[in-house]
């Protein structure tokens, strides 16, 4: 991989084009004061301004920070791609422990970083992060999303993402069972953040069989707290499980060589961004094995459709009725790929690259 490099205005090292990602720009921002370490990755701005969350992680290196950060904000051209916005794919990285070392100094700083792109990305929350860190960015830049309801925002969008991972899994169930009834299905949940928290409360409601695991047991016995009939089991439990939906909502990568032959599941739905370890790779082992994958930026879009909601005028009826499309989405989806025997991740993303591709032959770039 061959990286170029320049300086812009704000002292940010700019990336050239990396050819192996096909990306626009990555950008290293590092401010020695407040102990920032970042990088934001443009992957693509075709359809318009890439509009993609902030993700607070302790990365035991850049590298993998770097890893990470690339494959997300691809993920993130092809989630507006097939959710149907006109936006492009971004994403950007923190290096640190989201618990202990958040400053306001920090994320000001970030912010300023943010606004020396000049509009072409647009951050919001992930992993880590919340509405008061995106309150502090935007002290800084107006290019942020996910701001409190009170400053004219759409507050947290985890409960959109929420909706809509469920509205997928009823469109894989309905596909896979030939109905989407999910009341007695037994669904293990890997995440108790807010939209593990959210799946939960839908699928409760629903009458769902729940087992739910996380790292953190605060955060679970919250859960349990709200929700008495689920089952908490611990994190290397999760995938032998008898299971008949694995709903991963955490880290991405959790199939891989060493967890796919323990999956006992039919369908694997979640929230999680770049659930596959390698997707030429896992995916058309998951259709072999007879697993329906409903790929994680097919579904998870609903955050970024509220996102996209705020910057024109927030609506959120509006929103969560674009949301609910992902339910129709996704069989399409499916029933391209059983159509064409192709693996579904494989589906989705001929769909996102056919809009994007029409847009540059028709000239009509961002």
């Amino acid at each position: 991989m061959v990286l170029t490099s320049t300086k812009n205005a704000e002292g940010t090292l700019v990336l050239g084009r990396m050819e192996e990602y096909e990306h626009e720009e990555v950008l290293f921002c590092f401010d020695r004061t407040t102990g920032l370490r970042s990088i934001i990755a443009i992957h693509d701005t075709t359809l318009g301004p890439a509009l993609g969350g902030t993700r607070m992680w302790p990365y035991a290196t850049e590298a993998e920070a770097l890893h990470d950060v690339l494959r997300l904000s691809r993920g993130m051209t092809y989630k507006s791609a097939l959710a149907g916005l006109d936006l492009g794919g971004g994403k950007a990285v923190i290096i640190g422990d989201a618990r202990t070392d958040k400053t306001e100094a920090m994320f000001r700083r970030f912010g300023r970083f943010v606004d020396s792109l000049n509009g072409r990305y647009i951050t919001a929350e992930d992993v880590g992060m919340s509405t008061a860190e995106m309150v502090n960015i935007r002290k800084e830049t107006n290019n942020v999303a996910g701001l409190p309801e009170e400053m004219g925002g759409s507050g947290d969008p985890s409960p959109v993402t929420a909706f809509g991972v469920y509205c997928g899994m009823k469109a894989a169930a309905k596909t896979a069972y030939g109905n989407d009834d999910l009341n007695g299905r037994k669904v293990a949940i890997q995440g108790a953040g807010n939209v593990g928290r959210g799946l939960v409360g839908y699928l409760a409601k629903d009458g769902a069989k729940v087992f739910l695991t996380d790292i953190h047991d605060d955060k679970l016995a919250a859960i349990k707290a709200e929700h008495p009939s689920i089952t908490i089991v611990k994190p290397n439990e999760i995938y032998d499980l008898d299971m008949d939906i694995y709903s991963p909502c955490a880290l991405g990568a959790t199939v891989n060589d060493e967890t796919l032959p323990k999956l006992k599941c039919s369908v694997i739905a979640g929230a999680a961004n770049n659930q596959l370890a390698n997707e030429v790779v896992h995916g058309p082992e998951v259709m072999k094995r007879g697993i329906l994958y409903a790929p994680d930026y097919l579904i998870n879009a609903g955050g970024i459709i509220n996102c996209a909601w705020e910057r024109k005028g927030y609506n959120r009826k509006a929103a969560l009725n674009q949301t609910e499309n992902i339910y129709n989405t996704a069989l399409s989806i499916f029933k391209r790929s059983a159509e064409e025997n192709i693996p579904t991740y494989l589906a989705a993303n001929q769909a996102a690259e056919q809009r994007i591709r029409s847009m540059k032959q028709a000239g009509l770039r961002f």
